[in-house]
């Protein structure tokens, strides 16, 4: 399952989520920062951190839990 992590630069919130990935077990996924990116930050500048399953397009906003990954992760088409 392909997965980018939408996060900036110098952010505790994205911070706060590496953490929840890990203890979901979340497999790898690709980390990308949007700060020097016009079209990224119109899509994910208020909702960062955002997790988002490139297979299918669903996303997993900020907040979310252990729980709530893995079950965003079960539900992978």
């Amino acid at each position: 399952m392909p997965l980018t992590l939408y996060q900036r630069d110098d952010c505790p919130l994205c911070d706060q989520a590496l953490a929840v990935l890990a203890a979901a077990r979340a497999p790898e996924f690709d980390s990308v920062w949007i700060d020097d990116d016009d079209a990224l930050e119109a899509l994910y500048g208020h909702r960062v951190p955002v997790l988002r399953d490139d297979a299918d397009g669903r996303e997993l906003d900020w907040p979310f839990d252990a729980r709530t990954v893995q079950s965003f992760l079960a539900a992978a088409s």
